[in-house]
C-alpha cells in the first residue's frame, strides 16, 4: 500500500487493520477496523474501502461517529470486493480513504420529532445515525425507530436491536415480511408499522435508508401520511466510485451523490429521473 503525504495524494488509502469480523446474517458481516492514521466522520458520510489487489468500494460507517480510533463497516456480499471483504479475518490489512460527502444535518432536527425508518442492510448507516441521535436524545422532541427485515434471521445487530427495544426514551417497532415459528412480533411490510405515530406533520423529520424499492414505497407512504417533502431525508447510496465527483457514476440529476449527498432531502431530488434505481 502506498506511503507518503496523504494530503498530496487524495486517492491514497490509509493502512487499516482488521480487528474483528462479525457475522450479522447469512449475507451480511460487520468488519471492525483500526486506521493507522486519524480518520473521523460525521454520521451519514461514507468512506472508500480498499481490499489490496482486488479493488475498492464505498460504504457508510455503521459505528458511532463519537468513536475516533476504530470504525465499523457493515457489508452485504453482492460483488467482487464485498465477497473478498467477507473473507477478511482478524489481522488483515485493508485501506480506507475519506470521509466523503454530506452527512445528516442533526442540528436541524433539534426540538423536532425524528423518525428513523429502515429496511434490510439499510440499518447499517442508520445504526451510526441512531448512536449519534441517542447520544443527544434530549435535543429532540421524540425519537421513533421503525425497521423491517425479510425474516427474523435477516435482522442484523440483534443484540443492539433488542437493547433499543427496551429503551423507555425510544418509540420502537420492527416487523418481518415472513415469520418463523419463534417470531411473536409484527408481520408485514415495513410500511405497515408507520400508521401509529402521533407526530406534528408540519415539522417531523423522517430519515429513510434501505433497498431502493423499500425507500421508494416508504417515502410515498410518508408523503401519504402527511410528512413534508423537505423533512424526508434519504440516504442515496449510488455507485460512488471515486468519491470526489470526478467519475460521474453517481450523478442524480444535477447532483453528485458523493459530493452533494449521499444524504438528500426528498424535495431536492424528487423530480430527477430514476432516483429509486
Amino acid at each position: 500500500m502506498c506511503s507518503g503525504n496523504r494530503d498530496k495524494n487524495i486517492y491514497r488509502p490509509i493502512e487499516t487493520e482488521v480487528l474483528d469480523v462479525v457475522t450479522e446474517s447469512p449475507a451480511i458481516k460487520t468488519v471492525k477496523l483500526r486506521p493507522r492514521e486519524e480518520l473521523t466522520f460525521q454520521t451519514g458520510q461514507f468512506i472508500e474501502l480498499t481490499v489490496p489487489g482486488v479493488g475498492e468500494a464505498p460504504f457508510t460507517p455503521s459505528s458511532s461517529p463519537a468513536v475516533k480510533d476504530t470504525m465499523d463497516v457493515t457489508i452485504m456480499k453482492v460483488g467482487k470486493v464485498t465477497e473478498k471483504v467477507h473473507e477478511l479475518k482478524k489481522g488483515d490489512i485493508v485501506g480506507l480513504r475519506g470521509p466523503y460527502g454530506v452527512g445528516y444535518p442533526l442540528d436541524e432536527y433539534k426540538d423536532k420529532e425524528v423518525l428513523v425508518f429502515g429496511g434490510g442492510v439499510g440499518l447499517a448507516p442508520l445504526r451510526s445515525l441512531m448512536f449519534a441521535l441517542l447520544d443527544r436524545i434530549d435535543d429532540f422532541k421524540k425519537l421513533y425507530f421503525r425497521y423491517g427485515a425479510k425474516t427474523p434471521g435477516d435482522i442484523i445487530y440483534k443484540d443492539l436491536v433488542r437493547e433499543w427495544s427496551q429503551r423507555k426514551d425510544l418509540d420502537f417497532r420492527i416487523t418481518v415480511d415472513k415469520a418463523d415459528e419463534e417470531w411473536t412480533g409484527h408481520v408485514g411490510l415495513v410500511t405497515t408499522i408507520l400508521d401509529d405515530m402521533d407526530v406534528d406533520l408540519e415539522t417531523a423529520i423522517a430519515v429513510v435508508c434501505g433497498p431502493p424499492i423499500m425507500m421508494k414505497f416508504g417515502t410515498f407512504k410518508l408523503l401519504e401520511l402527511g410528512f413534508k417533502e423537505h423533512n424526508i431525508y434519504l440516504s442515496m447510496e449510488k455507485n460512488m466510485s471515486c468519491g470526489l465527483g470526478k467519475c460521474g457514476h453517481c450523478r442524480i440529476g444535477t447532483y453528485y451523490a458523493c459530493k452533494d449527498g449521499p444524504v438528500f432531502s426528498y424535495d431536492k431530488i424528487k423530480d430527477f429521473h430514476d432516483i429509486w434505481q
